[in-house]
């Protein structure tokens, strides 16, 4: 049963990129190979530089998916496997692939400005600064939390460490060999691939650990140096080609899962039937279905973080406009993707054990006991492992070493993720910082290794704020909701800009109503919770957020009925 309603998800999916995708290309966006990209028109070998259309997609889809794919569904199942899978496969056809795809043509088509900027034309300066404000602070927490996650990972899958940072020089030896001698990417993606399976294999026979209660810090430490040095780098030396490398070794990870599940299937179908149930709406503890479905599981259907790649870095590496398809919608639908097979794995593989359907039901009964222990981070990474480990032992067998080397190629599939974003949101953050110092006349701002440190070492701030680098986690419990509020903001921004260029804004508008809705509604219930247990930092983040969300709304509408008649001149 779990198996077939996965491959109908793959069959959903191809079928919706082909018919929608080739839809907002064709009818919507009207996509033209001979305009000239930013990436043509501004190249500098650094930022801008006009790059193979797959390599863009590896770049964009690794750093866009993080942990989102993987959490999210994996604590939103707890609603039940029904809901969460039909919020990914419609959330990220109708939802996410239109804003990515959006978020990209659209500054594609503005010298490859970030959506904050873009935000000037379409509502207005100080919607700008609004909107700027809130994607500062969503990076800021991004990097933070990242650092300390990976430190914490680390911890866990101490195997996982070799492979992780072998990944550098691979990819800078990747990058030299295809853009500076000319030799062939597919032939290296292959060498590439080979050489990362091998450091997994040796990660396990050679696990790194920092000793001491300070392992944490140490490795955040670490990350921040890595995260400036990387930002500042050429896109082509490092941020590209290590996105583009990590992309094949995690599908290959992910077609592993999936074998795992043929394998599964074939030996006994019971053996991979669901032992979450469909439906659990009076889940211990676990807050209302509605809204909170739509911001939990938000990378794996539509989430604010990736307007900042799409229009940050990836729009200026695009080379032909068409490239833009399977870069922004593609990205977004292979997220989708990853996304279910996440919940295939948290809702049947604890039941692909080996010891029937009653054993995996309980273990899953066990683990979403209640929201307190099924929405913890390490508690739904571990569910993920164990349920990708579970099937893929139906095709490697369950020995001490091959269940140990399962365990590190899905802590490296985690970990690179992670990895990825990090990388990204430190470069985004740069782009940010430096688009406020033009705006506002701090030449010194305007400088990437000034704008990288304000970006990288503010995170560094917050996230020494409390103890063993945690500082991050006070703001993280707003984190979902800002980041969608994000989401549909930015949907208002492509809303009215397909509306100036009466390009059916109605692909935009509908999502955007929606999401609006339900993530203001979600901020309003935080609130109140956070009112209720006085945790006045939060209430005061969270209304001040909200109310923000409301301005941007405020000034959209202003905008639409002034300029109804005749529309500001936009590209």
């Amino acid at each position: 049963m779990a198996f077939i309603v996965f491959i109908i998800c793959l069959v959903w999916f191809f079928l919706m990129y082909r018919a929608y995708g080739s839809f907002l290309s064709r009818r919507v966006f009207k996509l033209d190979d001979s305009r000239k990209t930013p990436a043509h028109i501004f190249c500098d070998n650094t930022d801008y530089v006009p790059s193979n259309r797959w390599v863009v997609w590896g770049h964009n889809f690794t750093s866009i998916a993080g942990l989102g794919p993987i959490v999210g569904p994996a604590i939103g199942v707890i609603w039940g496997w029904v809901p969460a899978l039909l919020w990914i496969t419609l959330g990220t056809v109708f939802f996410g692939g239109v804003h990515d795809f959006a978020s990209l043509v659209i500054s594609i088509r503005n010298k490859g400005l970030s959506i904050g900027e873009i935000t000037t034309k379409v509502i207005g300066k100080r919607a700008k600064y609004l909107f700027m404000s809130i994607i500062f602070l969503e990076l800021w927490v991004v990097i933070a939390i990242f650092a300390m996650i990976m430190g914490v990972l680390f911890k866990m899958y101490p195997t996982s460490v070799f492979p992780i940072w072998m990944e550098i020089p691979i990819a800078i030896t990747l990058s030299y060999m295809v853009f500076r001698k000319g030799k062939s990417l597919e032939l290296w993606s292959w060498i590439a691939l080979v050489a990362m399976y091998a450091t997994v294999a040796i990660g396990v026979l050679v696990p790194i650990g920092i000793p001491g209660p300070n392992a944490v810090i140490i490795w955040i430490i670490i990350l921040m140096i890595y995260a400036y040095i990387a930002s500042t780098l050429p896109v082509e030396t490092l941020l590209q080609p290590r996105d583009y490398i990590n992309s094949h070794e995690l599908l290959v990870a992910a077609l592993m899962i999936f074998a795992g599940a043929v394998a599964a299937f074939i030996r006994d179908p019971g053996h991979l039937g669901f032992v979450a149930p469909a439906f659990n709406f009076s889940a211990r503890g676990a807050p209302p279905v509605w809204p909170f479905l739509f911001v939990t599981i938000a990378c794996g259907a539509i989430s604010g973080f990736h307007s900042l790649v799409a229009s940050g870095t990836a729009s200026k590496q695009i080379d032909r406009e068409g490239d833009a398809k399977l870069v922004g919608y593609g990205g977004m639908i292979a997220e989708g993707v990853l996304a279910a097979l996440v919940v295939l794995a948290v809702a049947a593989g604890f039941g692909a054990n080996g010891k029937g359907l009653a054993d995996g039901i309980a273990a899953w009964s066990e683990h979403y006991a209640d929201w307190s222990s099924a929405s913890g981070m390490a508690a739904n990474i571990k569910a993920f492992v164990t349920g990708a480990s579970n099937m893929m032992s139906y095709i490697f067998g369950n020995s001490r070493y091959i269940r140990e080397l399962m365990m590190t190629i899905m802590g490296v599939f985690i970990v690179s993720f992670a990895g990825t974003t990090i990388d990204t949101a430190a470069r985004t953050q740069r782009y940010i910082v430096q688009e406020f110092g033009r705006s506002v006349g701090w030449r010194f701002l305007t400088g990437k290794h000034i704008a990288t440190l304000v970006a990288v070492g503010s995170a560094f701030g917050l996230a020494m704020v409390k103890p063993g680098g945690q500082g991050a986690l006070i703001l993280w419990p707003l984190f979902g909701t800002i980041n969608q509020l994000l989401a549909g903001l930015t949907l208002v921004v492509v809303t009215i800009y397909l509306t100036f260029k009466r390009a059916k804004p109605w692909v935009a508008a509908i999502p955007t109503g929606f999401l609006v809705v339900m993530t203001g509604w979600a901020m309003v219930m935080n609130v109140q919770q956070y009112y209720r247990t006085h945790n006045w930092l939060l209430v005061g983040v969270g209304s001040v957020v909200f109310l923000l969300m409301c301005w941007l709304v405020f000034e959209a509408v202003t905008v639409l009925v002034r300029f109804r008649k005749n529309p500001p001149m936009l590209d």
